[in-house]
C-alpha cells in the first residue's frame, strides 16, 4: 500500500489538507510516527514535538496491552481485559509508575533539553505510522486531552476499521487514509518498514531548527 514512511507521510499530509484540518502543533508518536509527523508538520507549517506513551503489558504476557501511560502520567486502562484476566490492582499501580517514568525519560531524550510545547488552548494533530490495537495511541491522546488542548486530530495512514472507529471517542477528528477490513499488523501495509533509530527520530524532530 505504501512504499515507506515517507510515502505514507505524503499520503497522510494530502488527506489532512483535503480535510481542511487546522492545527497549531503537530505531535508525532515515536519512533515510527516521526518521519510522517515531519511531513505533516511541514504541510501545515506548524512546529513538531513528540507525545510519548508506553503500554502496560499483562502479567506473564507483556505483549498484551492492558493499558498505556504517557510521559506526564496520563493513563488509559482497558478495564475489560483487566477484569477478564483478574489483574491485581497493585500490579497495575506499580506498572503505571514504572511505565510513566520510562515514557518521560524517552520524551526528554528526544527533546534534548528543550521544553515540551504548551498545548493549552491549541489545536493539536497527533501523527503515527499506523494503528493496530490503539492502546499506545489512547495513552497519547489522553496526554493531549489532559494538557487542555482546544481540539485534537488523530492522523494515521492505516488502521483496522474497529480500532479507528473506537479512537473517535478520544479525538475530536480522526483522519485515516486506509482502513482495510483484514488487518494483521501495521507493517504489512508498507513495502519497507524498518525500525526508526533514536538518532533518526531526533533528526526529524529537530529539522525545523536547521
Amino acid at each position: 500500500m505504501f512504499d515507506d514512511r515517507t510515502d505514507a507521510g505524503e499520503h497522510l499530509a494530502a488527506a489532512v489538507s483535503e480535510e481542511n484540518i487546522d492545527a497549531d502543533v503537530a505531535l508525532a508518536i515515536p519512533r515510527g510516527g516521526l518521519p510522517l509527523g515531519r511531513i505533516v508538520a511541514d504541510e501545515l507549517d506548524v512546529p513538531l514535538d513528540v507525545v510519548v506513551a508506553k503500554k502496560i503489558g499483562a502479567p506473564g504476557n507483556p505483549e498484551l496491552a492492558i493499558g498505556s501511560v504517557a510521559s506526564d502520567g496520563s493513563v488509559w486502562l482497558n478495564d475489560e481485559i483487566i477484569s477478564q484476566l483478574s489483574v491485581d490492582e497493585k500490579y497495575v499501580e506499580a506498572q503505571q509508575e514504572e511505565v510513566a517514568a520510562a515514557a518521560s525519560a524517552k520524551a526528554d531524550q528526544y527533546r534534548a533539553g528543550r521544553d515540551a510545547i504548551d498545548l493549552k488552548g491549541k489545536r493539536v494533530i497527533v501523527v503515527d505510522d499506523g494503528v493496530a490495537t490503539g492502546a499506545t495511541t489512547r495513552g497519547c491522546l489522553k496526554r493531549v486531552h489532559n494538557a487542555d488542548a482546544a481540539h485534537i486530530t488523530l492522523a494515521v495512514p492505516v488502521g483496522p476499521p474497529e480500532a479507528i472507529e473506537s479512537l473517535r471517542d478520544e479525538a475530536d477528528t480522526v483522519v485515516c487514509v486506509e482502513t482495510p477490513a483484514w488487518f494483521g499488523a501495521v507493517g504489512q501495509f508498507y513495502r519497507t518498514f524498518g525500525q526508526v533509530s533514536d538518532t533518526e527520530a531526533m533528526a526529524y524532530l529537530n529539522s525545523d531548527e536547521q
